[in-house]
């Protein structure tokens, strides 16, 4: 579980796929969370099928589940009815497998799910921290999505509304026909048309709907706490936040409760958000005694504000109360060139940099990838050609430049501060 919550994002579930498959063998895996903005499919397995399933035929095996449900049956998925195990994780995270066995020999559905809920916690996480290369590949796949939408929207819609020009010319006799073949062309028309509306969905959210998400995440945390909590929402017309900022002030949001409630006493918090078109402003502050470890606080919320861009101010008055005040910029940062480099690069090839960054040479990295050196090798043209760059030295500050630095060097770095 450890190797396979290690490693970039977009690849967990090729890595989670190789983890299962001695568990429960499978044609397919797929990974759906609206969290990840720019791909919210993650998948691995059988072209055929992981390379035609569709995200309306995952919703709908998702609404037929509760948190916490699974299921194992039949279903619409890439196109065919087929036998799927499926499992909806307490985040809202899905789980679609399509097996070879039936039933799986060796291991329970509610043995899948129970580890599944590691990989799914483990991906919400990295989705709130928003790192810099998850940034800039979470960016680059958006961009994409949004251009091919855009493209076939403009071919499809030329196309349909010739035929329907010529469908609707009184040369045609067949009455009937010209009806029939009317009514197919405008819903299709009206389906590629909310194309886009569903590519919205997908990367940006309404501020209210972001703010009614966090009161409906913040209640399992202030269940057992005997507090009076003044929610302020947003005003309804506010700009609406890129996925990635919505789901990463909602965990700030998370962290700063968690620290008020650390306190002696709580009884009353009040958290609002406003908009001023720029930046979504957050404020939560509480009639607490002022006892919160901003120190601790600042450092839980820094490595995200850096990322994002934002501020933070925190006051705290003994015998007062404390007030946290969030300004986080609605627009990403700007890509700079690497980082749009960066998105090139393939989820080895970020590992291989990773270890450039930290001046490694190609045995270290193949003994710390446990691969060849000549596949290292390989992985370092490779990524010098991406990157355009003339040496690996080169190639080492771009890496450090967004962060990248090994798992192992990181584990011991921490290890080393405490």
């Amino acid at each position: 579980m450890r190797k396979v919550m290690s490693g970039s994002l977009p690849d967990i579930a090729t890595r989670f796929s190789r983890y299962l498959s001695r568990l429960c063998p499978h044609h397919a895996l797929i990974i759906f969370t609206r969290e990840c903005a720019g791909r919210p499919r993650k998948v691995a397995g059988t072209p055929e099928i992981v390379g035609r399933v569709t995200i309306d035929e995952l919703d709908v095996i998702k609404q037929t589940l509760a948190f916490g449900g699974v299921f194992d049956g039949t279903a619409e998925l890439a196109g065919t009815s087929r036998r799927i195990l499926a499992v909806r994780d307490q985040v809202d995270t899905l789980l679609v497998l399509v097996p070879k066995l039936s039933p799986p020999d060796g291991v329970t559905l509610a043995e899948i799910a129970a580890i599944f809920g590691i990989v799914a916690t483990s991906i919400r996480q990295q989705v709130v921290q928003a790192s810099p290369d998850y940034l800039a590949e979470s960016r680059a796949a958006s961009s994409e999505r949004a251009r091919t939408i855009a493209e076939l929207t403009e071919l499809h819609e030329a196309t349909l509304s010739s035929i329907l020009g010529t469908l609707r010319s009184n040369d045609l006799d067949d009455r009937r026909s010209r009806i029939t073949a009317s009514e197919t062309a405008v819903a299709a028309l009206i389906a590629l048309q909310s194309a886009g509306a569903a590519n919205r969905a997908l990367s940006e959210e309404a501020v209210t709907t972001a703010f009614a998400r966090l009161q409906g995440e913040l209640r399992p945390l202030l269940r057992h706490r005997d507090v009076d909590v003044d929610y302020v929402e947003p005003p309804a017309d506010g700009r609406p936040l890129p996925g990635e900022i919505a789901h990463a002030a909602r965990a700030m949001v998370r962290t700063v409760v968690l620290a008020f409630g650390a306190q002696p006493t709580l009884p009353r918090l009040r958290i609002a958000w406003d908009c001023d078109g720029s930046n979504v402003l957050i404020e939560v502050r509480d009639q607490g005694p002022g006892a919160i470890d901003r120190n601790g606080l600042m450092r839980q919320l820094c490595g995200r504000l850096h990322t994002l861009g934002g501020r933070v101010d925190i006051e705290s008055i003994s015998g007062w109360g404390s007030r946290v005040s969030l300004a986080i910029p609605l627009d990403l940062p700007a890509a700079r060139p690497d980082e749009h480099l960066l998105s090139t690069l393939n989820p080895r090839e970020l590992e291989v940099l990773s270890h450039l960054a930290v001046g490694k040479r190609n045995r270290a990295i193949a003994d710390a990838l446990g691969i060849s050196e000549s596949t290292i090798k390989f992985h370092v043209a490779s990524l010098l050609k991406k990157l355009d760059v003339a040496n690996r030295g080169e190639a080492g500050v771009i890496g450090i430049r967004a962060g990248l630095v090994p798992e192992r060097d990181t584990f011991t770095t921490t290890r080393s501060q405490q």
